[in-house]
């Protein structure tokens, strides 16, 4: 707790879509910043201003280029977790989500499998459910998630 004692405490709020697709495979991106490589699954940070399944749609098409439906609430991060790029305390939401637009990104069979290793860096890879482990993961809260589709029956 020394840690938190001794900075601004400040909240980093996240939005994550779990993306499933018709063949039962959840969408995971791999990317590479910050100077490491991560595994997580498509979303990131809400901007001032917006609410959170703006943001989520907004970092969809940031990121995966397409358009998404928000399907229903998943999870909420339910235990602290310090956040590791910046200060405070991160909260992370994901929601099921479904594509209403294609997908025009770079699927790849392999973790990590970029076109070239230059900041940013990402790919993205279809991860059967049966298979997904908390392993695939890179953060405490994608741990716990994909732990949690594990026990879901979809």
């Amino acid at each position: 707790m020394t840690t938190i004692q001794n900075q601004t405490k400040r909240f980093n709020i996240r939005v994550y879509g779990i993306l499933i697709n018709d063949r039962n495979e959840v969408l995971v991106s791999d990317e590479w910043e910050y100077g490491m490589e991560f595994s997580k699954f498509p979303g990131g940070g809400l901007e001032f201003g917006e609410g959170t399944i703006e943001g989520l749609k907004r970092e969809f098409q940031e990121e995966c280029n397409c358009e998404i439906e928000v399907l229903k609430h998943f999870y909420t991060t339910d235990f602290f977790v310090e956040s590791m790029f910046g200060t405070g305390q991160l909260i992370s939401i994901y929601y099921l989500v479904k594509n209403s637009s294609a997908l025009t990104i770079r699927i790849v069979k392999n973790a990590f499998d970029f076109l070239e290793k230059t900041e940013p860096a990402q790919c993205f890879r279809w991860i059967p459910l049966e298979r997904l482990s908390s392993a695939d993961m890179t953060f405490p809260v994608d741990k716990h998630v994909a732990e949690m589709l594990n026990q879901t029956k979809f």
